[in-house]
C-alpha cells in the first residue's frame, strides 16, 4: 500500500505569500532609496533573503502513506512517523485551530507550516498545510500532535485507520504467542 496526497496552494495563500513578497519589495526598495544603499539596507535584503530561504525549506510538498508509516514531504524537510508510532487520527475543522499562534514557521507564506503553539491548551503542535482547511490531526504514542492538509482528508484518515489497525492486530499477536506457553519445551 502507498498512497501520495499533494498539497494544494488556496487562492488565498496564493495571495498572502503575493502581499509578503510585495511588502518585502516595498520596505528593501524605500530602505535603499532613503538611506542610499547604506549598511540598514544591506542588513535588511540579507535578512530577509535568508529568511524567505530558511522559510522556503519548510513548505510542504506531498504527504506519503504506506506500509511503513506516514511521511510528509516538505522542500528540503522530511517528517516521518512509523506505523507503531501513529496512535490516532480524525478530520479537523478549522475553527479547532482557531487558537493556533506561530512560534517557529510561516502562516501565510506558502501556507502554514511549523511550531505553533495551541493557547486553549498551552501545547506545542506542528502544521503542514497549504491551506487553511481540511485538516486531519494525527496523535502519535507520545500523544504529540501533528496537523496536515491535502485535498482528500477522508481518504488520507482512512488509510492511517488501515495503518493503526494492522499495527493493533500485529501487537495482539505478538502479545499472544508471547502468553502462550510453549509445549515443545516441555518434552
Amino acid at each position: 500500500m502507498k498512497k501520495t496526497y499533494k498539497y494544494r496552494l488556496a487562492r488565498h495563500t496564493v495571495r498572502a505569500t503575493a502581499i509578503y513578497f510585495a511588502v518585502f519589495v516595498i520596505v528593501g526598495g524605500g530602505l535603499f532609496f532613503l538611506y542610499e544603499g547604506g549598511f540598514l539596507s544591506a542588513w535588511f535584503t540579507s535578512f530577509i533573503g535568508a529568511l524567505i530561504a530558511l522559510m522556503s525549506l519548510s513548505v510542504p510538498r506531498k504527504i506519503v502513506v504506506n506500509n511503513r508509516g506516514l511521511h510528509i514531504f516538505c522542500l528540503l524537510d522530511l517528517t516521518e512517523l512509523q506505523r507503531d508510532e501513529i496512535a490516532a487520527a480524525r478530520q479537523v475543522d478549522p475553527k479547532e485551530l482557531k487558537g493556533f499562534f506561530p512560534i517557529f514557521g510561516g502562516y501565510g507564506f506558502f501556507g502554514y507550516y511549523g511550531h505553533f503553539l495551541d493557547l486553549k491548551n498551552l501545547e506545542r503542535v506542528r502544521i503542514y498545510a497549504s491551506e487553511w482547511r481540511n485538516f486531519v490531526e494525527i496523535t502519535d504514542i507520545y500523544e504529540r500532535r501533528i496537523y496536515v492538509s491535502c485535498s482528500q482528508p477522508e481518504e488520507l484518515v482512512q488509510d492511517l485507520q488501515v495503518l493503526i489497525d494492522r499495527n493493533r492486530e500485529e501487537a495482539e499477536k505478538e502479545a499472544q504467542q508471547e502468553s502462550d506457553p510453549d509445549d515443545e519445551s516441555d518434552k
